[in-house]
């Protein structure tokens, strides 16, 4: 009996699918055989170096095709039948509705695939399309920068362009800004749940992480300067409007007196702001408020299109700007000049603006319809954007539930995956945006509607 050696496929759109394409195309290579054994799970998650819980989901998905079987006190084993006929299309497992990543709905006013040739089209076809085809500076073009500092005037007022840089993504932006601010063993506070991708970058650069307590208008001033105290953290991350997954939106108030905390304790603040652009009421950002000790992110994938990987960062200073473009520099290098180009266009014509209206009223239309599907009791939104968190009922836990509704062909994403604490929020992520249309979300919604009110499926999953 041959022991598998887990590995995650290139190109997989989730890592835990990355799993299952990796083992399925091992069992169909031969490198792995019918009854063979599987190693342990948690075997699997340190040699990946990914979370118990996603090896978990690859598991769940793996027996969903039909390619394992578990038995109960043995392991779990490779099945036979279903892996020989295996026919590329009938085992794909894609889920029928993904609600799982949060990203913009595609508006019906907005012809998104239109604008975007058209704009690269013009943008080429300008004096200056040559230079859009060359490296440039790790901070980004000037013309670029300015775009950037009139677009995120409303919420962080003027700002100088020599402490903006364009880069590519949020992502990018926020492993260099740990890079640029923190060392191993350096404490980071975050909210109970917090973005994974920020998990991702704390497990890379051993980071300890600092759980603040939340409520319902996001993290709890009072709590957060309880953390100052006990655990010292260098560097306090936020997602101030519309968090993922909470949905909570921090109060002028609050996020003033989270800053003179952080100020009077000596922390930098991390302020990721990818979905303040939807909201129609405009708040001040921490990088106004604060703009000694705040590295500001916003990203334009969660308030535009995901196409677009280009985010704008403010760095507290000219100098803190210059020690992260040399983190960049190692890393991605620079921002697409092309997409920079494009954004700068969409900003000064007004394109972006217009783009960003037509999400804000679809995501309306699909919060109207979650709340009449699944009743907005049990769930927490921001009227403007474009996920929920669904509350579990008593009889379902959310690892559960997830498990059932991707079964079903929903996807979604359970607390845990968000959680920075050992007892994870017993809720789930539902995204809106991801359906391609209004009919294809009213099935993913009518299926979660009717999973949550059947207790016999979960007391077997909680058993």
């Amino acid at each position: 009996m041959s022991l598998w050696r887990p590995r995650i496929a290139e190109n997989a759109r989730m890592k835990y699918l990355g799993i299952v394409e990796a083992l399925e195309a091992d069992v169909r290579s031969g490198r792995i055989r019918v009854g063979d054994r599987l190693p342990p799970q948690r075997m699997i998650a340190d040699a990946l170096g990914v979370d118990l819980t996603t090896v978990t989901r690859a598991f769940n998905e793996a027996r969903r095709r039909g390619l394992v079987d578990a038995r109960a006190g043995r392991g779990t084993f490779v099945r036979g039948a279903d892996v020989r006929d295996w026919q590329p299309g009938r085992l794909a497992g894609a889920p029928l509705v993904d609600l799982s990543m949060n990203v913009p709905p595609q508006p019906s006013a907005v012809d998104l695939q239109k604008e975007i040739t058209a704009g690269i089209g013009h943008v080429l076809a300008g004096p200056r399309s040559l230079a859009h085809l060359q490296y440039q500076t790790s901070t980004g073009g000037v013309r670029d920068r300015l775009a950037a500092a009139a677009w995120l005037a409303p919420r962080l007022g003027a700002v100088s362009p020599d402490r903006l840089l364009v880069v590519s993504g949020a992502q990018s932006a926020l492993y260099a800004i740990c890079e640029t601010l923190l060392r191993a063993g350096n404490v980071i506070a975050t909210g109970m749940v917090t973005y994974p991708g920020l998990k991702s970058v704390i497990g890379q650069k051993g980071l300890v992480t600092a759980p603040v307590a939340m409520d319902t208008g996001g993290i709890v001033p009072e709590a957060f300067e309880e953390v100052c105290r006990a655990r010292a953290p260098v560097v306090l991350y936020v997602v101030p409007s519309i968090d993922s997954p909470t949905t909570a939106t921090l109060s002028e108030e609050r996020r003033q007196r989270i800053a003179d905390i952080a100020r009077k304790h000596k922390i930098a603040i991390i302020e990721d702001d990818p979905y303040a652009p939807l909201r129609k009421l405009t708040l001040p950002a921490f990088a106004r408020l604060a703009s000694d000790i705040t590295w500001h992110v916003a990203t334009l994938s969660k308030c535009a299109t995901p196409s677009l990987r280009i985010a704008h960062v403010v760095a507290p200073s000219e100098m803190d700007a210059q020690r992260l473009a040399r983190a960049i520099r190692t890393t991605t290098l620079m921002a697409s000049p092309l997409l920079a180009a494009l954004a700068t266009r969409w900003i000064r014509e007004g394109t972006l603006t217009e783009i960003v209206a037509a999400i804000r009223t679809e995501n309306a239309e699909r919060q109207h319809m979650a709340a009449a599907i699944i009743g907005e009791e049990n769930f927490a939104a921001d009227p403007d954007g474009h996920h929920l968190w669904l509350h579990m009922p008593s009889h379902w836990r959310a690892a559960a539930f997830a498990d059932h509704a991707e079964r079903s062909g929903v996807a979604v994403v359970p607390g845990s995956t968000f959680s920075v604490t050992p007892d994870p929020v017993e809720a789930v992520r539902v995204s809106l945006g991801s359906a391609p249309d209004r009919d294809v979300l009213k099935d993913g919604l009518s299926l979660l509607a009717g999973l949550m009110a059947q207790p016999s499926l979960t007391t077997k999953a909680i058993v």
